[in-house]
């Protein structure tokens, strides 16, 4: 990379780590020998990567960009392309991006966490909570149904899946 590095992330099961850069792109290092080595540079946002999300079998995963973009790549032979950009829902800078069992979560400069359901290589938006924070969502993680949350108002938030009440 060429500016600041923002995330790094290893693959669920293989020896591969991605890196995501303020300089608009993803790097993808593999093991030889005793070092590491980047093999790939993808190209794709316009603008700074924030995140990285593996599916858990870890034959896609998706990123997150100031471009206000999300894309998901896949696996083609020994190169990960991006098959899908997901724009629209966005109106700021999405921060960070967590791939559940069922639902990819994003964080967002406009106070709002965002679930996609994931179909194949699409994303479709099925919920969008407004003011999840009161400034910037930085970060989101799933454990099972439950999603973690924090922002820049200095609180970490629990939301559940299985519930209809707030976030405790």
């Amino acid at each position: 990379h060429n500016q600041d590095v923002k995330k790094v992330l290893w693959h669920p099961m293989e020896p591969i780590l991605l890196s995501a850069s303020y300089d608009d792109t993803i790097r993808v290092y593999k093991e030889y020998g005793d070092d590491w080595e980047c093999t790939d540079t993808l190209t794709g946002h316009s603008s700074s990567v924030w995140s990285i999300a593996f599916n858990k079998s870890g034959d896609k995963f998706v990123t997150c960009s100031d471009d206000r973009t999300l894309r998901v790549w896949c696996k083609d032979e020994d190169r990960y392309t991006c098959k899908s950009s997901i724009c629209g829902f966005h109106p700021r800078t999405i921060y960070d991006v967590s791939w559940g069992s069922r639902y990819v979560a994003t964080a967002g400069g406009d106070n709002a966490i965002r679930l996609f359901e994931a179909h194949g290589t699409s994303l479709l938006l099925s919920h969008t909570q407004h003011n999840a924070h009161q400034g910037d969502v930085n970060c989101v993680s799933w454990k099972g149904s439950l999603l973690a949350s924090a922002g820049d108002d200095e609180t970490v938030r629990i939301w559940s899946l299985d519930k209809s009440a707030d976030p405790s």
